[in-house]
This record gives structure tokens, sequence and C-alpha cells, in this order.
């Protein structure tokens, strides 16, 4: 089988290797690899691949397979290009096959005029003329113009929105940023988000296709490979393009120019993701459940018992009658009338967490935040002017009792990084960070009166409470829900901060509002609870790419 194969306006005929009986697929390529030297260009820029018409690729094992048994058109491309490499269909009479996507062959159809794009399917291996020995196939790796519906490749992709920056007199400033830090920073970011929605809409209209929209992301983090999201469920991109949801910078910014154009827009249907604290989920249990009578009696042992650790046994034992509780709307609000020792005794809500997701998870945030989140977000607030006064309060030779010791703190420049936003279909009216903190972290003096201070909460979520001399000296802490008080038996604050955020799971309540971006990135980076299910923004998918580049 000959193959007539152009690179560089040179033509050269390669057979395809016939390995006993085979058309061997490396060996092919091998051959057209050595006849025009492109070793080096390989090196550098990737390896041959073939396709079929829907673009899946073809494997070696299969090669052979689908030229014998008539399948009717096929593509090569490079997965990083090679620069001019042709490949066409001809027969033995070195006439060439190939023709116009599916169009009948014509005698002009193997002619190519300078201005034409190289035709990139094959003709039908069953019409008469593709049949036998004397038929071949035709590979294209041309670089295509651009079309409004074909995807670029990464290359192609990086390329594009490497040569719309450089185009833009602002664009040098995007890449002298991110060439000092490895990082944009937010205004940056924008700034180079709305330079490739402008240039976008341009070329395609007010409606991008999908596949444009997925290539603009894939080639921003192409070309800055440390904007990459390393948590991404597959293409590393999904905070400048989730084609999923219709989320993210890029179609968050074609919205609003859609909206500022007063034009009518069609909303692409959203994913449906777990919620992930209101979630029922397999627990890890391995102590045996109770049901029926027993599991009556052992609630009956846990109201009236003072032994911690008989509670604590039977706590385990009714764990799934408890979750059946908090997931069933009418009978969630008794949950503490039933299990009244949630009152009285620390501890339980780490247990219940610890069943569901077992220890590793349940350690995760203790062990992980002090020694390397921490020290990041520190890092990362910096140079921003808006915490300045949270900063100082790190300095353990300024005396601030107004301030809060450096591991809340850490935990407060979190939620000024995430701030609350009006987004979602609610549109909870947008509030400040200093109001959200609040919604966070409580401080009530030792010596109020705490029945008072219920009285004039208004707040159903989970919150913490601490009760002290002052912030940086706080001699007890409380999980505050609906006005319920639940004892907490740790000694920092961030040992509270972590049981306030496994009460969420245990009581199968959600994140409140404002503290939704937050919650989140706690839950998926931290905790790694639901990575890929549970859905998040940009935002917080962006934060988790620069606070963990090492």
């Amino acid at each position: 089988m000959l193959v007539k194969v152009e690179y560089g306006g040179v033509k050269k005929f390669i057979k395809v290797p016939d390995i006993e009986g085979t058309f061997d697929l490396p060996a092919f390529f091998q051959e057209v690899t050595d006849k025009f030297s492109l070793h080096e260009q390989l090196e550098r820029r990737g390896e041959l691949c073939l396709t079929d018409e829907t673009g899946t690729e073809v494997d070696a094992d299969i090669f052979d397979e689908l030229l014998k048994s008539g399948v009717k058109e096929f593509r090569v491309n490079c997965q990083y290009s090679v620069t001019d490499l042709h490949i066409d269909i001809v027969n033995d009479s070195c006439d060439s096959s190939v023709v116009q996507l599916s169009q009948p062959a014509t005698p002009s159809s193997s002619q190519h005029s300078p201005t034409s794009p190289a035709p990139s399917l094959l003709e039908s291996l069953s019409s008469p003329s593709s049949n036998g020995s004397d038929s071949v196939i035709m590979v294209s790796t041309t670089k295509k113009k651009k079309a409004a519906h074909a995807e670029m490749d990464r290359v192609d992709a990086l390329q594009k929105v490497e040569s719309v920056l450089k185009s833009h007199p602002k664009g040098k400033d995007i890449f002298t940023e991110y060439e000092k830090t490895k990082k944009l920073s937010d205004g940056t970011r924008r700034l180079m988000v709305n330079i490739l929605v402008a240039e976008m809409t341009e070329s395609y209209g007010r409606l991008p296709p999908r596949c444009v929209r997925t290539s603009y992301a894939r080639g921003i983090v192409a070309l800055f490979p440390y904007l990459e999201d390393p948590f991404s469920k597959m293409d590393l991109y999904e905070h400048f393009y989730d084609p999923a949801g219709n989320t993210g910078y890029l179609a968050w910014r074609l919205k609003t120019v859609q909206r500022n154009s007063s034009e009518t827009r069609q909303k692409s249907p959203t994913t449906q993701l777990l919620s992930s604290p209101i979630a029922q989920r397999q627990s890890l249990l391995s102590v045996e459940q109770l049901d029926g009578e027993e599991c009556q009696e052992a609630i009956s042992v846990i109201t009236h018992s003072t032994d911690d650790s008989l509670i604590k046994a039977k706590m385990k034992e009714t764990f799934q009658y408890r979750q059946k509780l908090v997931h069933d709307q009418n009978e969630s609000s008794s949950i503490f009338e039933i299990f009244p020792r949630f009152l009285d005794t620390p501890g339980l809500i780490e247990q219940d967490f610890s069943l569901m997701f077992g220890e590793s998870v349940s350690g995760k945030f203790i062990s992980k935040w002090p020694t390397y989140f921490k020290p990041k977000v520190i890092d990362e607030c910096k140079k921003n002017p808006n915490v300045s006064e949270l900063l100082s309060s790190l300095d353990s030779g300024t005396e601030n009792e107004h301030g809060w010791d450096s591991d809340v703190t850490s935990l407060l420049l979190l939620l000024q990084l995430l701030p609350p936003t009006s987004r979602g279909p609610k549109k909870m009216a947008k509030i400040s960070s200093a109001q959200a903190t609040d919604r966070l972290f409580k401080f009530l003096k030792e010596g109020r009166s705490l029945s008072t201070f219920l009285e004039q909460v208004n707040v159903r979520q989970p919150f913490l409470l601490c009760i002290g001399e002052h912030k940086k000296k706080i001699e007890k802490f409380f999980i505050v829900m609906d006005k319920v008080v639940l004892p907490c038996a740790a000694q920092t604050g961030l040992a509270a901060f972590d049981t306030l955020f496994k009460a969420h799971y245990v009581f199968s309540v959600s994140y409140d509002e404002a503290l939704e971006s937050f919650y989140t990135f706690i839950q998926t980076t931290v905790y790694n609870i639901d990575v890929g299910q549970t859905k998040e923004t940009p935002r917080v998918k962006e934060l988790r790419t620069r606070l963990l580049q090492e």
C-alpha cells in the first residue's frame, strides 16, 4: 500500500509496512519520520496520532483491523503539531484519492490551490477506488485554519492565546508578572480574561461555540502551566471554563458582555453536583449497628448514663439510626431531644465524623493547616492592603488584645481571600468580609450572660462561640447551632474550628451562604472530601492552584 507524503513542499512515496500480513502503524510513522528527518522536531513537538472521523484515537493494535474492515474516514494528527507535514492518500498509479470531506471524488479533488484548505478526511475505503491492494491511507497533520466549530489542540490553543495577549498593548504586563511570580494577581487575571473574551467575541460573535471557549481555557493553562488546578477532575482548566456547567472566568465575562449588550442569552444546563454537608453517604462503619428494641434500649442508656466511655460506645452503635434522623426533615429538629448527650459530652461530634469518613480524613485539617496552609495563606495576603490589621495581629511583639491569635487569624485571612459574593440563583445580598467573619467566630467576654447573648443571635447556621478575657486568650469554645449550645473539648482555635466544620456533616446542615466558598475550599482542598463532586467557584479553584504551588 503506497502513500504519498508531502513535507515542506517536497513529495515522496512511502509504503505502509506490511509485517506478516499486518499493516503496522508504528513502522509506518517511522518511515515518515526517517524520510523527512523529523526526529528532532518530533522530540520537541510530540508524536503522530491517528484518529477516526469522530476524533477517537486509533491505537496501533487495531490499525490493521480497521483498514481491512473498510472504515470510511480517518484523520492523523500530531499530539503536538509538526509544522507543514502533509500525508495524502494515493493509489499505486500515483493519482490522489483524497476528497474534500464527504464529497464525491473528482479529477480536481487531488489538486489544492495555495489558498484552499488541505483535506483532512479519508475517502471511504469500501469504495471501488479504495478497496484492495491499490488503496492507501490519507493522513493530514497540517495546521488547519481556525473553524468556529473545531476545537484547537493544546499547541494551537497555546499559540492562539499567546498571540492574542502579545498583540494587546497591556499583554506584556501579564507575561512579566507571571515570569516573576509564577502566578497572576486578581487584577492581572481579570485583564487577561477581558482581553481574550474581547478577541473571542470579535472572531466568533456574541455566543462563541463551547469548543472555542474550551480551547481558550486550555490555551491559558498551556501557556501558564502554574495556573493549572491540581485538583481538576480531567482538564486542569475548569476554573477558566467548565463546559459541563458553563462556568468559569471566561464564561462569566462572556455573560457580562452579553448582558451589557442587552441581547437574549441562552442558558446552558448546569450539572447537578453533590452538596456535601447535607448529602447522604456511605459510612465507614466497623461497629455493628442496633435497630428496633435494641436501638431504643441503647438510646435509653445514652440518655441516663454518666459514664462517658459507655455513652460513646452506645453512640457508635446507634450512628446509623442517628443519620436517618438528621436526613429526615420531619425528624431532624428532634436530634438533641433523642440524643441529649450532644449537649454535655464533648467529643461526640468528632466521633460521628470519623465514623463517616475514617480517622485519616478526620485528622487532615489539624495535621495540614498549621504546617502547610497557614503560612501559604499568610504569604498570599501580604500583598493585600485591606488585611493589614489582621496581619498586624500576627506580630507577637504587638500588644493587640482586640485581635485573634495567629491560628484563628489565618482562617480569617482565608475568608478575605474567598469573600462572600452575591452570585447564585438566590442572589443573596452581598455582605462585607467583616460581617462574614461574625458568622464564623463570635467572641463573648468571660462573665457575660450566655443566655442574654443567645437571645440576640439570629444566625441559624453553626458558628464558633469563643469565651475568654480577650480574643487572644480564649478559655472555652462552643458550637452554636440554631441557638443550641454544644460543648467543644478543643483547647485551641484550630481544633475548635475543626469541630465546627465537622458539625455540618454530623447534623446534615448546609454551609452559611456567605461562607460557602470558604467552607468549600476547606472541604475539598484540606479535608479532600468529595473532590470532583462538589461545585466549586473558579475563585476556589484558582486559590487552590496558587497555594499548592511548591
